[in-house]
């Protein structure tokens, strides 16, 4: 009986730091590489010039949070151009080239003040003055 309690426990010591080594994993995941899966889960959305509009029937028995509403249950979009531009410093960045890289980041902000990845691009931008990337 010793044996298997003594088994049991050593099953659950090795279980247990497995676990712990794949949360730490997580954790420590760089914040490139956050970055890197957070770009790739964007959808590019296009520009276009046509107008929709969505209508209902007065009376329908149905509450405002039961209708779909088109990309409402869709990922982040984010437009073509900007995403592009977005690409294009995280590219720089991963280079050899970290100037250009800052310099791209800085141009990002500057063109697309209101980008959901402005937050991104700051801390990017303080990550490289942080490893004394000169701005150019």
């Amino acid at each position: 009986m010793k044996k298997i309690t003594m088994l049991f426990l050593l099953g659950l010591a090795l279980g247990s730091q497995a676990l712990y080594a794949a949360e730490k994993g997580d954790a420590t995941m760089s914040f490139w590489q956050k970055l890197r899966v957070k770009i790739e889960s964007m959808t590019p959305q296009k520009k276009t010039s046509v107008t929709t509009a969505s209508g209902g029937v007065r009376g329908a028995p149905a509450a405002t949070e039961d209708i779909y509403w088109k990309n409402e249950a869709t990922g982040q979009t984010i437009v073509s151009d900007e995403l592009e531009a977005f690409k294009k410093a995280m590219e720089l960045a991963d280079s050899d080239d970290k100037a250009q890289a800052r310099a791209a980041f800085s141009e990002f902000i500057r063109k697309y003040p209101e980008s959901s990845l402005r937050k991104d691009a700051d801390q990017a931008l303080a990550l490289l003055a942080k490893a004394g990337v000169p701005a150019k």
